[in-house]
């Protein structure tokens, strides 16, 4: 090996990254037995910073530009060094380089849903999907809290600790805000605006800045949309007033009676599904009192007929109702004895 070659293996006049590799935030300049050369070049290119680590303590950062390496533009590690004024020998010392171009389009997703509190409805567990961007615009920090001494340090792995902070950060932001989900859903540029505020502060502990965010898309798990979609169906919305209360227990009753002829006892087994104060003798009266009702006979109509008729008529509607199943044979029983018995006298 000549001299020549020798000289250049063991003292390194120029450090740069040509950033070769994409999807790379941080880089360690290959030293192996080398040394830096005193008076040396640093070369950082736009959207690049670089750091010099001395035994893992972060030292003198550079940003874009060419810097000469003297004691004047390393003040820092010439005091952890404690070099003279005028050091003339090669230097030691760990160099990084930091990409703080904008990562953009990058997805975000909720895989599990998150619970949230809400106003209208308590705890809600919410699915969400959307588009992201950052940046490094701290190396200091960037370095000490996430990418360390490593030999490289890539958007996947950077973004793989950024998901948990997303979503932790989403669930205490949304959870907080006091705005109705139904409102955040139907406005998703608003649900994005709840979390980006809190999104950016989380982020900048690790010297990361967002630069977008976004919610594409959001949803509920199915069996809470289910329960959401019967609410509306039934007209709710919010807490329960007595006025809303009423309406739901209409809802529950004409949701319930199509039911009533497929349960053992017919309409007698309507009562165990109303559960909001209705009786099955009230539910039975207004139902046979709607059917079985005599309609008012016009002015001009014929005189009315014999009692005997009228209640013969009622029986015969009473044995239908009977046959097609929407009373029990217990009510029929006990509706036929009490016209007989007024037939009868």
């Amino acid at each position: 090996m000549g001299i020549g070659s020798f000289i250049k293996k063991q003292f390194i006049d120029v450090l740069q990254w040509n950033e070769d590799t994409d999807g790379v935030l941080a880089w360690r300049y290959p030293m192996a037995d080398q040394e830096i050369q005193n008076g040396g070049v640093l070369v950082v290119r736009e959207s690049q910073v670089a750091v010099f680590v001395n035994e893992g303590q972060v030292a003198d950062v550079f940003g874009p530009g060419t810097h000469k390496l003297t004691t004047q533009t390393l003040p820092v590690l010439t005091n952890l060094k404690n070099w003279d004024k005028l050091f003339a020998s090669p230097f030691k010392s760990d160099v990084y380089f930091f990409s703080t171009r904008v990562q953009t389009g990058r997805k975000w997703g909720t895989p599990q849903p998150i619970t949230i509190r809400d106003k209208d409805f308590d705890m809600v567990r919410v699915r969400a999907f959307g588009m992201y961007s950052y940046r490094v615009t701290n190396a200091q920090a960037f370095f000490t809290e996430i990418s360390g001494t490593r030999e490289m340090y890539t958007r996947d792995e950077v973004e793989e600790q950024l998901r948990g902070i997303l979503l932790a950060t989403m669930a205490n932001s949304l959870g907080a805000s006091q705005v109705p989900f139904l409102d955040m859903a139907a406005n998703q540029a608003l649900m994005a605006q709840q979390v980006k505020g809190d999104l950016t502060t989380a982020f900048a502990r690790y010297g990361i800045a967002l630069d977008e965010f976004n919610v594409a898309s959001v949803s509920l798990p199915e069996e809470l949309q289910a329960a959401l979609d019967e609410r509306i169906s039934a007209g709710m919305k919010g807490g329960m007033s007595a006025d809303k209360l009423a309406g739901f227990t209409k809802y529950q009753v004409a949701s319930a009676i199509p039911l009533a002829a497929q349960n053992e006892g017919g309409m007698a087994g309507i009562g165990a599904g109303l559960g909001a104060g209705l009786t099955v003798g009230q539910t039975i009266g207004q139902t046979l009192g709607a059917t079985l009702a005599p309609q008012a006979a016009p002015a001009a109509a014929a005189p009315a007929a014999p009692a005997e008729d009228a209640i013969e008529a009622r029986l015969e509607k009473l044995k239908g109702l009977l046959d097609k199943g929407l009373i029990s044979a217990t009510d029929y029983d006990s509706s036929k004895a009490e016209l007989l018995k007024k037939l009868i006298g």
